[in-house]
């Protein structure tokens, strides 16, 4: 049971987290209450109007997402981290969007599993805390529980909610991981930081598909990072050209945020990009058997695609690539593939280089 603390006690433990923070390798701690009402109206209207796509586990938890004390009982702060997830030496973001021979994977997976990275340091984080005040009501989150983590990170002060609805930091950018400790310590709260966005709106037409549909408005049936991750079946053909070559994810609309000349290189090394990701030829990840997927995404947030939507999404960026013999070539060995989705989409990609005039039939693949 956590013990009684006074002012001026809670006050020395929110300054104390702050260093324990910054030595276990996260960029900027803050705490803040659980009022979120604001945020459950907006999320109720976003659930509502069906943005969500098929992501039904947004509205299945109810309002426990938008009520941390409800999701948790007893919680009454927040602590919120971040930590830099630019991964260190990688082909530059614009080099590979700009080769559509290449696969492009959102930088934040390049390298290991974001959650694993920060779920064991937040660990780390509770258990000196605990070293030092004693036993204490905490539970750890990262983006694995009903949790409204971007508007609970504004709330505590670590940026604000740019308009393509992703958190920016005015000396980091918005090109960073977040993380939760719900807690029963009576902490002082941190201050909101102001919204900077101004009159900028460059996010909003770099969106490959227009899912951002207003500022602040996000269509996630139309995002990429939605449709290559979340989405399990057949992508409409109105985005499969839109979608290029990104195969895990989408960075254009931070990529064109102002803010993001800011962002810093991930300090830990678990970032680092890993079996060449940051700059692989599409016919060569798409050649990969299920067993050689497996192994190299291994601890990566790549492995819950799983094989099928992983071959999905490959399919549609080779469908997008300049006709090669060895592009064609690759799409034709997947032709009788077990997987009906798979099979839709190789049959598409070839059906677009027989259009442009590369000489490949999707009938030949019956």
């Amino acid at each position: 049971m956590t013990q009684a603390f006074s002012i001026q006690q809670l006050a020395a433990i929110r300054a104390r987290l702050t260093g324990l923070a910054r030595d276990l390798g996260f960029q900027q701690l803050g705490v803040t209450g659980v009022d979120l009402a604001e945020d459950e109206v907006r999320l109720e209207q976003w659930l509502a109007e069906g943005r969500h796509g098929e992501m039904n586990f947004m509205a299945r938890h109810g309002r426990l997402r938008s009520r941390p004390a409800e999701l948790i009982p007893g919680t009454a702060r927040v602590i919120c981290v971040r930590m830099d997830c630019f991964p260190p030496d990688a082909v530059p973001a614009g080099k590979i969007l700009a080769d559509p021979g290449k696969a492009y994977v959102a930088r934040y997976a390049l390298g290991r599993d974001y959650h694993h990275i920060v779920r064991k340091r937040l660990q780390k984080l509770a258990d000196a805390l605990v070293s030092e005040i004693g036993p204490f009501g905490y539970r750890a989150f990262v983006d694995s529980a009903p949790v409204l983590e971007k508007p609970l990170a504004r709330n505590a002060g670590l940026g604000w909610i740019g308009k393509h609805t992703n958190l920016i930091n005015s000396h980091a950018g918005s090109l960073f991981v977040l993380g939760e400790l719900f807690t029963d310590l009576p902490l002082p709260v941190d201050t909101p930081e102001a919204d900077h966005c101004g009159s900028c709106s460059a996010c909003l037409p770099a969106c490959p598909t227009g899912a951002i549909t207003a500022p602040y408005q996000l269509d996630a049936r139309r995002c990429i990072s939605y449709l290559t991750i979340e989405y399990h079946g057949v992508i409409p053909e109105e985005f499969r050209a839109l979608m290029g070559n990104r195969v895990f994810g989408c960075d254009d609309c931070q990529l064109a945020c102002p803010w993001n000349k800011f962002a810093q290189q991930a300090r830990d090394p678990g970032f680092k990009a890993r079996n060449g990701l940051d700059g692989a030829e599409l016919a060569t990840l798409f050649r990969w058997t299920e067993a050689e997927f497996l192994r190299r995404t291994e601890g990566s947030a790549l492995r819950r695609l799983g094989y099928g939507r992983w071959l999905r999404n490959l399919a549609i960026a080779l469908g997008n690539a300049p006709g090669a013999t060895a592009v064609v070539l690759a799409l034709r060995e997947r032709g009788e593939h077990p997987d009906d989705v798979v099979r839709e989409h190789v049959r598409s990609a070839l059906a677009r280089h027989a259009s442009n005039g590369n000489g490949s039939s999707p009938d030949s693949i019956d």
